[in-house]
């Protein structure tokens, strides 16, 4: 029988695969759904922007979230509400509901963050990156199962006009069947152990004056990025929020800055008047490099795998199965390469693996950019999944560190890497209506450079972190 750990890793990595199918259950089944619902093109591409929009956010939300509640508890709700609304996106009647439905859906890709606190709270430091790794990467795999499988489950198994409906309703049934499976069978710490909480779940906290200044700096990517969704979705973009609409989105969003900024500041203002013990301090520093690192790893990952498909079959002439199995060769590697890095991370040394990983996806992209019909399609795809191979080996890497930096609040800095993994993914996705394929893979590997620049930098866990449990006792969590 296997270990209590090893159980916990196949529940959770589940958990995570459930959230990415119902998440992604609609991208290939979209020509079919704007058949039926008689939708423009506009409207179609403004469903699969709003797909990502909440995600933003509600990492960072429900990062917070984990650390007070716990992961148990808050997988199971999320499992349940999401699959609620999947339901209701596949009963949806007007482009309106659809629109609502698919934008609350959203918050299924917060999930993710769960995870990782869960994870990190039952393996120990030399097994953490393997671990996280297989999470991440395993989990990954439910959103290329959802745009291969339920289209099969839609046309094979159900058929006729409502066959994408029940095909999708029935990924929702799922996840809340599961919710039911995974509150029943998990916990949030091996018997014994202490889950400890933040003093708030607000805003991360911080150890000293600087590092207060430089969260803030680091903190507004993550709104201001909310601005240009919101530009896309325009009268002068999509032409899908009126006026008035994207007129009050951008006031929500500006009080979600000033919001954010002021609880920053009210968790951490103690820090005018006192100082924090010695032993108790981290480095925002650490926070700051995995965002930027995830950003050019992750965030390159959603771009590519958008525009892959059109950029080879526009390229090579390639048939519409074919520029499919393009896409699905960028992304079918997290199975195998971000446990790679992870596990590499536990071996060689994490800060190694990830400066490694950045520059060779820094000369990936550039070789990228050169691609052209005289290549041949072979060589292309080549290049494109030793490409991979590094960007996913480098999500791998980041989440070997982020649960090592400060355990209470591991689900915070895991909602903020992971958000700025989606504003990695909506800037380059912008850049790419600016510009052209060839010009996007230079901006992303501009980026990975930056990215690889700072990793440099990054202090490689060493010794112990400490935290304080709800006795006021301090304990030592070795992080090495």
């Amino acid at each position: 029988m296997a270990e209590p750990r090893v159980r916990l890793l196949h529940y959770t990595w589940l958990a995570f695969f459930i959230t990415f199918v119902i998440w992604f259950a609609h991208v290939s089944l979209m020509p079919t759904i704007a058949a039926s619902m008689q939708l423009s093109d506009a409207e179609v591409k403004a469903i699969l922007v709003l797909n990502v929009a909440l995600t933003i956010p509600a990492r960072i939300l429900v990062g917070a979230l984990v650390d007070r509640f716990g992961p148990r508890t808050s997988y199971s709700v999320l499992l349940v509400v999401c699959g609620l609304l999947c339901v209701a996106f596949a009963g949806a009647q007007t482009f309106e509901q659809l629109a609502v439905t698919r934008f609350l859906l959203g918050l299924t890709g917060a999930g993710f963050v769960i995870g990782i606190r869960l994870v990190s709270e039952w393996f120990p430091p030399r097994e953490l990156g393997i671990a996280e790794g297989i999470y991440g990467g395993w989990g990954n795999f439910g959103a290329a199962v959802a745009k291969t499988g339920v289209p099969v489950l839609a046309v094979s198994v159900f058929g006729g006009a409502l066959g994408w409906r029940y095909a999708i309703g029935l990924c929702g049934l799922v996840a809340i069947g599961y919710a039911g499976v995974f509150y029943l069978r998990v916990r949030d710490t091996p018997d014994g152990s202490t889950y400890f909480k933040p003093k708030s779940t607000g805003a991360l906290e911080v150890t000293s004056k600087g590092d207060l200044l430089f969260y803030g700096l680091v903190n507004l990517p993550v709104h201001l990025i909310l601005y240009v969704l919101v530009w896309r979705l325009s009268e002068g973009e999509l032409g899908v929020l009126p006026r008035s609409l994207e007129l009050a989105s951008y006031a929500i969003i500006t009080f979600m800055v000033v919001s954010h900024t002021w609880k920053i500041w009210q968790v951490n203002r103690h820090l005018l008047e006192r100082e924090v013990p010695a032993e108790q301090r981290y480095r925002f520093k650490q926070v700051a490099v995995l965002d930027l690192a995830y950003l050019a790893c992750f965030g390159s990952e959603i771009a590519v795998v958008s525009m892959l498909p059109t950029f080879f079959g526009t390229t090579f002439e390639l048939s519409t199965l074919w520029m499919g199995l393009m896409a699905g060769s960028f992304t079918v590697m997290n199975v195998v390469a971000r446990p790679m890095g992870g596990w590499l991370s536990d071996r060689v040394g994490r800060r190694r693996v990830l400066v490694a990983c950045l520059a060779t996806q820094t000369v990936g992209y550039l070789v990228l950019s050169r691609v052209d019909a005289s290549w041949g399609v072979v060589l292309a795809v080549v290049v494109t999944l030793c490409t991979s191979v590094f960007v996913q080996a480098a999500c791998g890497a980041v989440y070997s560190m982020v649960p090592l930096i400060q355990r209470r609040m591991t689900g915070q800095i895991a909602g903020m890497a992971g958000a700025y993994g989606n504003v990695g993914g909506v800037l380059f996705l912008t850049v790419l209506s600016l510009v052209g394929p060839h010009e996007l893979f230079v901006v992303i590997a501009g980026v990975s450079l930056l990215a690889f620049g700072a990793a440099c930098f990054v202090d490689e866990p060493r010794g112990f972190m400490v935290e304080v449990d709800e006795r006021g006792e301090v304990q030592r969590i070795a992080v090495e």
